[in-house]
């Protein structure tokens, strides 16, 4: 067993530039499945070198653009050079092997009509390495791929019989048929079943390795970041989606055709304590667990009586300066990206510093985002369309009212980051409570412990309130001294 591990800016675990990289379009029989097409016959496309990019690099989800799909990948390097090559020696070429990420963006998937090029050749978008695992020394039927989104195993498949529908040795003979295959020229071998979206702030890795000896290329490590978009529409190659490019991008889209959540969904016994839960005694047990900058000053459900619980999408403002807007505010812009991409439970969280001069959202959009099956809006800036918003029955949480449009105060810059909304700190993922009495973030990893405080508190205030009906002072009961606590665990023994 050998691993080899080489240093390089861009081409990463890669001995030498290669001449050509070349992709293949389905392999894997779960893949197959999981798209409804089982190819006779393998097919390919072409990558550009200049797509290459080491572990630990960035990858870029242009601004405008909304489906950036990952797929872990074996990736073989060409050893030795050879044309029309016999599947039965076809290993025999193979100089090693690494790991590798096809990453691509559907938006631009159906302009390219099947090259791929715009979707799949944008630089960084070919990361590989960061490890060699020395060909002779693996079967090519004895390899495993694994991927991993933000820690989470989601993609796991192996080059066994039956886990491929074209083995390795054959891809390489049959690309020979055609063209030479040159030392360092790189084929990707396919994806299996898993590849899905990523957004900006997540980090994939994919691992390449072969249980029965030990080797492995080490994980490849990738994290996406917001790029920029700018595209010239003189030139034709405007990102464009539609429910099929979603559908194929995140893998599959649920019964109401949304994909899956971005954030991590709420476990459905902690969501129904949350919506029993008043704001109130959330916070102060949020206080006395340390966190005491947990409230979202200055925002009021726009209409009273709404309960909002959810999981936080965040989008941010920054202040009009009529150059970025002519650059940011225009055509398919952040705003208009974060409630096209928000998930069912989430709650979309809007920074717009405390101004509410103007608008943050309308009708449109919050008809939207209640399509999309958000929990709700929050939002520290204004509302436009606030009787029609407020009667859709989606939760909204706003500063209040203002007729003006978006552009007379704000420019929409990015989403899925950390945020300040009300004064408070929000983000991805956090938790989002809020009622009559306003809005708080709660941290998830206390978000249990909590509650749980929160309503057993609320056992007590409601025995509490009781006993003032009845004529009772307050004096020694609002707290409890002992002997009104006695009473107390005497009378609810049985409630709890």
């Amino acid at each position: 067993m050998t691993t080899t591990r080489i240093d390089d800016e861009r081409t990463g675990a890669l001995p030498l530039p290669p001449g050509k990289i070349i992709a293949v379009h389905i392999s894997y029989a779960s893949r197959a499945e999981q798209r409804g097409r089982r190819p006779a016959h393998p097919s390919y496309f072409l990558k550009p070198t200049s797509s290459l990019a080491s572990s630990g690099a960035e990858v870029a989800r242009p601004e405008g653009t909304e489906l950036l799909a990952f797929e872990g990948e074996i990736a073989l390097v060409i050893g030795t050079a050879g044309s029309r090559i016999p599947a039965a020696s076809a290993w025999d070429h193979v100089g090693w092997v690494t790991a590798a990420n096809d990453w691509g963006l559907y938006d631009l998937r159906a302009n390219d009509k099947g090259s791929n090029l715009r979707n799949k050749g944008r630089d960084g978008y070919t990361p590989v390495g960061p490890g060699l695992i020395d060909a002779r020394a693996v079967e090519p039927d004895g390899l495993r791929v694994r991927t991993w989104r933000d820690g989470e195993l989601v993609q796991d498949d192996t080059t066994a019989e039956g886990h491929l529908l074209f083995p390795l040795p054959q891809l390489i003979a049959d690309v020979s048929q055609h063209v030479t295959l040159e030392p360092g020229d790189v084929i990707l071998t396919g994806t299996p079943a898993g590849s899905s979206v990523a957004r900006p702030g997540e980090t994939i890795e994919v691992e390449v390795d072969a249980p029965a000896s030990g080797a492995s290329t080490g994980r490849l490590v990738s994290r996406v970041v917001d790029g920029p978009g700018s595209f010239d529409p003189e030139l034709g190659s405007l990102p464009a989606v539609d429910d099929l490019q979603r559908e194929e991008a995140w893998g599959s889209l649920d019964a109401a055709g949304l994909p899956p959540a971005g954030a991590p969904a709420l476990d459905p016994d902690l969501r129904a304590k949350l919506e029993a839960c008043p704001v109130a005694g959330l916070s102060q047990q949020l206080r006395a667990r340390g966190i005491a900058s947990c409230f979202l000053d200055g925002v009021r459900p726009l209409a009273p009586g709404s309960k909002l619980v959810g999981v936080a999408k965040t989008l941010r403002f920054v202040p009009l300066r009529e150059d970025l807007f002519a650059s940011h505010g225009r055509g398919y812009n952040a705003q208009k990206r974060c409630f096209d991409e928000v998930a069912p439970g989430e709650v979309i969280v809007i920074e717009a510093r405390g101004e509410d001069g103007s608008g943050t959202l309308g009708d449109i959009l919050a008809l939207r985002a209640q399509a999309r099956g958000a929990a709700g809006v929050v939002t520290d800036g204004g509302v436009r369309d606030a009787d029609v918003v407020a009667g859709l029955g989606l939760p909204v949480f706003t500063r209040g009212a203002h007729p003006a449009v978006l552009g007379r105060r704000h420019v929409p810059w990015e989403v899925d980051v950390t945020i300040a909304c009300g004064g408070a700190a929000v983000q991805p993922g956090d938790i989002l409570v809020g009622d009559d009495d306003g809005v708080v973030v709660v941290p998830r990893d206390i978000a249990l412990e909590a509650v749980d405080a929160a309503l057993a508190q609320e056992r007590e205030d409601e025995w509490i309130a009781d006993r003032v009906r009845e004529g009772e002072a307050v004096d020694g009961l609002f707290p409890m001294n002992a002997a009104w606590r006695e009473r107390f665990e005497a009378e609810t023994k049985g409630d709890r």
